[in-house]
């Protein structure tokens, strides 16, 4: 994970974001296998759970059974076919989620090597905030940032101004 580039910026955001709405005392269960911000999150003091790589579109047990009081999901639900079923099943009140931003300029993400390094959706906020809503969700904060790159083209020159990534911190209905 991360081999040619580690996303400092990302995972920076992610951070200062996940202090200003959660208190380091809650716990959180992390949608996804354990990864390098798994780590961070626990540096920051933050006890955290892992789901254990299920194919969350089949399976939601651990997500059901779980007793966190917080649910994050960075870069997760883009992967899933449905993520309506994912955001229905949790049990805490609280969520914060992040995705990529769907960039009108290049196609969807999609790893020759990895079938499970595919984005089925890439959303707009709109869409992203109406699958929130809808699966029972209500938006607190959001913000938006930036993915530039330092390549020379018209994309790159792109991501200088439109938004890569979209984060949201909701609580159950």
């Amino acid at each position: 994970m991360y081999e040619n580039s580690f996303p400092n910026k990302r995972f920076k955001h992610t951070i200062e974001f996940l202090e200003k709405h959660i208190s380091n005392s809650e716990t959180i269960l992390d949608l996804g296998v354990v990864n390098p911000f798994t780590e961070i999150m626990t540096k920051h003091g933050y006890s955290v759970e892992n789901t254990k790589g299920e194919d969350l579109d089949i399976d939601t047990s651990t997500i059901e059974n779980s007793k966190a009081e917080v649910v994050t999901a960075f870069e997760i639900f883009e992967h899933l076919l449905s993520p309506f079923t994912v955001l229905k099943s949790i049990k805490a009140d609280k969520l914060v989620a992040s995705i990529p931003l769907k960039l009108w300029f290049s196609s969807a993400y999609r790893s020759k090597t990895d079938m499970l390094d595919r984005h089925y959706h890439e959303f707009e906020d709109w869409q992203f905030d109406w699958l929130l809503e809808k699966a029972g969700w209500k938006i607190i904060d959001s913000e938006k940032w930036t993915n530039p790159t330092k390549k020379i083209g018209i994309r790159p020159i792109l991501r200088w101004f439109t938004p890569r990534y979209y984060i949201v911190y909701a609580e159950r209905v």
